[in-house]
């Protein structure tokens, strides 16, 4: 597999790229290319376009949940689909692959909407949806990991807003929060967006999918942003028994939680261009 960092909160300073408070990964595995998120804006496709990247022959696009940070640029893509069918050229259709809440509105804590800019309706013009709660292999090797066990007892232990589900308010816990495994010979990598769903339950579910416990690589957004000190202390300790070869924590990692996950595993650098071959 080959992962290219095409949004990230920092940039890599060789080029010059776009950074945004937001996710996108481009992945290619076993023959398939996926997009994993899509930030805020178009910045990921400029940033595709200085990396050689074609996201108009995508297999698959993947939601790590709903939140604006991660599908707003699902506009921008839309409109570079339609843009390039404008001038004859050729676009794949690809699956859209998601949770079944992630297109749900909803808002934070303050009232203000967080959800996806676009409806079912508008991208079921360009994508075949595939909302599933279920695990969802795209390759022989590359997963989606459904909805994702709450198991821990010190992680998304809070609603971070209210989310209307079939026309009924209730708090969201985001359970559209979800994540990738890849399988690979010398263990698994896992590709979070945000880790809503706590970044322990999720690589314990990834083993679980995957029927392999050891974790070469971590990816993504930690979800830890002023964590409690109960949280950012299990997490440390959680893997240090874990292990990993690398951690590559980005996103909603703050400064403080990267330096004590430093202690833990062999924590790199993220930034836009970032290239990873595994």
């Amino acid at each position: 597999m080959k992962l290219s960092v095409l949004l990230d909160n920092n940039t890599l300073i060789d080029r010059y790229f776009l950074g945004e408070p937001g996710v996108s990964y481009f992945l290619q595995a076993d023959g398939q290319k996926v997009l994993f998120d899509a930030g805020y804006s178009d910045a990921f496709i400029r940033n595709a376009h200085k990396l050689g990247i074609d996201l108009l022959d995508l297999d698959y696009v993947v939601l790590s949940h709903g939140h604006l940070d991660h599908t707003w640029g699902l506009a921008a893509l839309v409109r570079h689909f339609a843009g390039a069918r404008s001038e004859k050229r050729d676009v794949k259709r690809p699956r859209l692959v998601a949770h079944p809440q992630s297109f749900c509105p909803r808002v934070d804590k303050h009232g203000v909407a967080t959800g996806s800019l676009l409806g079912l309706a508008e991208l079921g013009e360009y994508f075949e949806l595939d909302l599933c709660r279920e695990r969802r292999f795209l390759s022989e090797n590359l997963v989606f990991l459904g909805e994702i066990s709450r198991e821990t007892d010190f992680e998304a232990r809070e609603p971070v807003g209210k989310i209307r589900v079939e026309g009924i308010e209730q708090d969201d816990y985001v359970l559209d929060d979800s994540a990738l495994a890849y399988r690979s010979q010398y263990g698994l990598v896992v590709v979070s967006g945000c880790s809503h769903s706590g970044i322990c339950n999720i690589i314990r579910q990834a083993q679980r999918v995957c029927g392999q416990e050891r974790i070469l690589d971590v990816i993504g957004g930690l979800h830890l942003m002023g964590p409690e000190s109960v949280q950012l202390l299990r997490t440390v300790d959680f893997f240090k028994k874990l292990m990993p070869d690398s951690l590559h924590a980005c996103h909603c990692t703050d400064l403080n939680a990267r330096i004590a996950l430093s202690g833990a595993a062999g924590l790199k650098e993220v930034g836009v261009g970032l290239e990873l071959q595994y």
